[in-house]
């Protein structure tokens, strides 16, 4: 398993922006296929952002055109940033590491192996 630690979170105000971050230990941070995911008060837990070894990303529909996902692999950390903020993107967000799959329908599965502690983000309207 990989060791994630979080950071970024805070307050922020709607319209406003804030990046995560999420440092990995170990050698094979580059072999992992990455993601974020968020569970707000009261919601099931989502998968917001997905980035693979060759740096393929998906979003979900919500935060498509906002927020947008990297890695840097020298550093092994991965990013998360988040732009024009919504009330609505208030949550806990929390990064993974683990294995993406593509099928030839173009559909897409990610399944995490590893789970960082998480970091709160809140958005003020």
């Amino acid at each position: 398993q990989v060791q994630l630690v979080e950071s970024g979170g805070g307050l922020v105000q709607s319209g406003g922006s804030l990046r995560l971050s999420c440092v990995a230990s170990g050698s094979i941070f580059r072999l992992k296929s990455m993601a974020w995911y968020r569970r707000a008060p009261g919601k099931q837990r989502e998968l917001v952002a997905t980035i693979t070894p060759g740096d393929s990303t998906n979003y979900a529909a919500n935060v498509k055109g906002r927020f947008t996902i990297s890695r840097d692999n020298a550093k092994n950390t991965l990013y998360l940033q988040m732009n024009s903020l919504k009330p609505e993107d208030t949550a806990v967000y929390y990064c993974t590491a683990g294995s993406a799959t593509y099928y030839a329908s173009g559909s897409f599965s990610y399944q995490s192996d590893s789970w960082g502690q998480g970091t709160q983000v809140t958005v003020s309207s």
